[in-house]
């Protein structure tokens, strides 16, 4: 359905692709840049929208119809909205579901974010599956097209940004004191997904910034250290991995997406840009110690390399699609991590024994 203002929008990729459709959202002469990359999830588009990885991008989803079931502010990931832009092929504005408080447009509007309608995301995704992921410009209102196409070339690359300072918490916060054990998140644009599975498990958890000292955080007598999902580029997040140098071996560690990057970076391995990265909820991921297979999901545009990881460090799991690496271990220390979202929410469900297995390392050391 187009935006009942039939306000029009436009797409400047810095390929030279120029698209126009329909604005919603805000669309009062609104322009806004970043990487376009797609997302192929059927649902989950609200937990996207408020998933702060996401900062720095603009988010285009594969699924051709979004918004049917509306918004719930139950499924938010974070405080709002941390795309900087929407792409859709349809946005339905009258959604039905019983939950729904409002719809994607409401939402959007409600947090000055510009969405664009109407045009054809398969032929997108198909170019940005061939050449990658490219930087971007979406424009509402009153637009030129020449000048988006020269600000879409001329804008940094995702690499040139640093992205976690915006999105984390600003000073320590702790959630639920009371329970039986006491983990610290490192912060650096968690989706609140996994702290909720933390407290299902009568974990107390409290966040610091990404870039507070191991000092500190020794200071507060963890029984285990989280290190969280965010955007960017994880070779940019040097406060965090000069803070997990200090940290290994000395408490038991985990990370998720961004997290296991930093830790990877903190054991001296490297990481890489994915062409186009992975983004969904249906990422094949095998389990060397059990010799499974499950269905992740997935928000990541930079990967581990595995030629650069120590000898002391395991590779536990690899992506099905590609063979990059999903998981690892320290052969000696309490320290694992996984590249995909265990959390999952809003699904696949596959992986939620990630956060059982970190339990366990706490008990055990």
């Amino acid at each position: 359905m187009k935006g009942d203002s039939m306000e029009k929008a436009a797409l400047a990729i810095e390929d030279g692709t120029f698209v126009e459709g329909y604005a919603f959202g805000n669309e009062d002469d609104s322009w806004v840049e970043g990487e376009l990359v797609f997302n192929t999830a059927m649902t989950g588009y609200v937990e996207a929208l408020t998933d702060p990885s996401y900062a720095g991008q603009i988010l285009m989803m594969t699924y051709p119809l979004i918004g049917n079931y509306g918004v719930c502010k139950d499924d938010f990931e974070s405080d709002g909205v941390k795309v900087e832009g929407f792409v859709v092929k349809e946005l339905c504005k009258n959604p039905s579901n019983w939950r729904s408080q409002m719809s994607v447009d409401e939402l959007l509007k409600e947090y000055g974010v510009p969405g664009i309608e109407g045009i054809d995301t398969r032929a997108l995704t198909r170019k940005i599956r061939i050449y990658g992921a490219m930087k971007a410009v979406l424009a509402t209102g009153d637009y030129d097209r020449e000048k988006m196409l020269k600000r879409a070339v001329e804008q940094p690359s995702i690499t040139e940004l640093d992205l976690v300072g915006k999105v984390c918490v600003k000073e320590p916060v702790t959630i639920n004191e009371e329970g039986k054990y006491e983990v610290v998140i490192i912060d650096c644009g968690i989706k609140m997904s996994i702290a909720k599975q933390l407290l299902k498990r009568n974990v107390s958890v409290t966040l610091v910034p990404y870039n507070y000292s191991a000092e500190k955080i020794l200071e507060l007598d963890p029984d285990g250290v989280f290190v969280s999902n965010g955007p960017g580029d994880p070779s940019r997040v040097k406060d965090t991995i000069a803070c997990l140098k200090k940290l290994i071996g000395r408490v038991p560690l985990a990370g998720i997406c961004l997290g296991h990057q930093l830790i990877s970076l903190a054991l001296d391995a490297k990481t890489f840009k994915l062409k186009f990265g992975h983004r969904g909820a249906n990422q094949p991921v095998k389990d060397f110690e059990t010799g499974r297979v499950f269905i992740s999901s997935q928000n990541h545009g930079f990967a581990v390399d595995e030629k650069t990881l120590p000898k002391n460090v395991e590779v536990t799991q690899i992506n099905l699609n590609d063979g990059t690496v999903e998981g690892l271990k320290h052969k000696e220390l309490p320290l694992f991590s996984v590249q995909y979202h265990p959390e999952a929410s809003p699904g696949p469900h596959d992986t939620y024994f990630f956060f059982d297995r970190f339990l366990e390392m706490i008990k055990t050391f």
